[in-house]
């Protein structure tokens, strides 16, 4: 059995980790999407290394045989990685207005919670927006939207109740897919000349690939302690961390929660805590960290993209951390779809925010 100090320990541990390593490399997804329009592919290159690392190192754990998790009895047995179910409109819609709403907020899911460890009070408001959004779509007043577009007849399968994956919708071995990925991955990674030193903090070499390792051990952490290879998301686990403070239980299953202190709380919630505090570390030695109190229309631009985002996360089945790293390293068909609609979104939001505004000016 989980001992209440390790499933503590362990989640705060991996939460640490993630925000020391996107406050030093400045990782953040939403840039990385949003300067391909503008060609600069520094922070793309940081994503796509942390996205090969990710995909080569949880498919290895899982062949493995290294993600044990307690099967119910007390026994630790071997699983697999957990991959979300393919419901194309709900990813397709969900993953293009989350997409819209990290441009909005000015960050993407990890961004956001990583800069509220840095002293931006509009960070605040963006992780609330995103709670709220989120609440408001699983148990609020859009419930039936989201209950519609996540009805078991849209839910596609291979078979009775495989999860379509890239290799298995193709019919090949999940290895040949992997080489064919990260080699093209890898390929373009490397024309950017990576590993070279950063002036401050971390290349984006550097912090592409301790993400990706954050996010593999993640893999197994998640299974050994927290009930399930659920690896890194913060959609889920942002609503799970709220409920429980808020009302004393996550909601999240028996089997991925333990009680502390009297209050319910999911593994994955506690990450979520410590992702600030990790970037507040970081932040601090390289001086980073100073409260910023933006202007009341940008306040309010990012509670609005926060809460877009949250909208969009819990329809789409997840975050850009749960689909575009997580989930696309379990090669699962939801998680790729959805992170082409949110580059899609992202696009068209840094279009009308950005490049049409410049375009207009120069007429």
């Amino acid at each position: 059995m989980v001992s209440t100090a390790m499933f503590l320990l362990s989640g705060l541990l991996i939460g640490l980790a993630m925000g020391w390593s996107l406050q030093r490399g400045r990782f953040c997804i939403n840039s990385a999407y949003r300067e391909v329009l503008f060609q600069d592919y520094t922070m793309i290159r940081a994503y796509l290394l942390a996205v090969a690392v990710a995909i080569i190192g949880a498919n290895l754990f899982e062949d493995m045989g290294w993600l044990m998790s307690n099967d119910g009895t007390g026994a630790m047995v071997a699983g697999p990685l957990y991959r979300q179910a393919f419901v194309p409109w709900a990813n397709i819609i969900g993953g293009y207005i989350f997409g819209m709403g990290i441009v909005l907020a000015g960050g993407c899911g990890s961004g956001i919670l990583y800069r509220v460890g840095e002293g931006n009070l509009a960070y605040v408001l963006a992780v609330c927006g995103f709670f709220f959004g989120i609440v408001i779509t699983k148990f609020g007043f859009l419930k039936p939207v989201y209950n519609w577009m996540i009805a078991e007849e849209r839910v596609v399968w291979v078979g009775e109740d495989t999860v379509p994956t890239l290799y298995n919708v193709i019919g090949v071995n999940k290895w040949i897919v992997i080489a064919i990925i990260c080699a093209v991955l890898l390929y373009f990674v490397f024309q950017g000349k990576p590993f070279t030193k950063a002036k401050k903090g971390y290349s984006w070499s550097l912090a592409g690939l301790l993400i990706g390792i954050v996010a593999v051990l993640a893999f197994w952490a998640s299974a050994y302690y927290g009930g399930r290879a659920r690896g890194l998301s913060f959609t889920g686990p942002v609503r799970e961390f709220f409920l429980a403070v808020f009302f004393g239980d996550s909601k999240a299953p028996a089997t991925e929660s333990m009680s502390l202190l009297g209050i319910t709380f999911s593994w994955s919630s506690l990450y979520v805590l410590a992702v600030p505090f990790g970037a507040y570390i970081s932040g601090k030695l390289l001086q980073e960290v100073k409260l910023k109190v933006p202007p009341a229309d940008e306040l309010l631009k990012v509670l609005l993209g926060g809460f877009v985002m949250g909208v969009g996360a819990q329809i789409g089945g997840g975050c850009n951390i749960g689909h575009s790293l997580t989930g696309v390293a379990t090669l699962a068909v939801s998680s790729w779809v959805a992170n082409i609609f949110i580059i899609l979104g992202n696009w068209t939001m840094v279009y009308f925010l950005l490049i049409k505004p410049m375009q207009d000016m120069d007429v």
